[in-house]
C-alpha cells in the first residue's frame, strides 16, 4: 500500500509539472516528484522491528544481518537529497533570471515574448 501512495504521489508531480502554467509550481511539482521518489527509496529498505546498520561482531554478524535495515537505500537517499538540492537551487536561480529579464513566471507569456 506505501508503495501505491509513493506512485500517486510521483504522479501529482508528474501532472503538476504538464499542467501548471507557472514555473514556481513547475519546480515545486518537481520537487514533489523528487520526494516520491526518495520515499520509495527508503521504503525498499525498510524492515519492520529492523535495527540500524552498526558494526558488529563477528560471532553476532549472523543474528544481526536477519534485523538489520539495508544501508545501501539510505545511502542513495542521501545522495539524492544532495543532488535534488543542487538542480532545485539551479532550478530556481533560473527562474529569477527569466523574471528579472521578461517580468513574469508564465512560460506561455515567456514564450509569446521569445524573439
Amino acid at each position: 500500500m506505501v508503495y501505491v501512495l509513493c506512485m500517486v504521489l510521483l504522479m501529482v508531480g508528474l501532472v503538476g509539472i504538464l499542467t501548471q502554467k507557472n514555473l514556481i509550481k513547475i519546480i515545486v511539482s518537481a520537487a514533489i516528484m523528487e520526494y516520491a521518489a526518495n520515499l520509495f527509496f527508503v521504503m525498499i529498505g525498510y524492515k519492520s522491528s529492523g535495527t540500524a546498520p552498526i558494526i558488529v561482531s563477528p560471532a553476532e554478524a549472523e543474528k544481526f544481518s536477519r534485523i538489520a535495515v539495508d544501508p545501501f537505500p539510505q545511502a542513495m537517499v542521501l545522495t539524492s537529497i544532495v543532488i535534488g538540492l543542487g538542480v532545485l537551487t539551479l532550478l530556481v536561480a533560473i527562474a529569477l533570471r527569466l523574471y528579472h529579464r521578461y517580468g513574469t513566471y508564465d512560460i506561455t507569456e515567456i514564450r509569446r515574448l521569445r524573439g
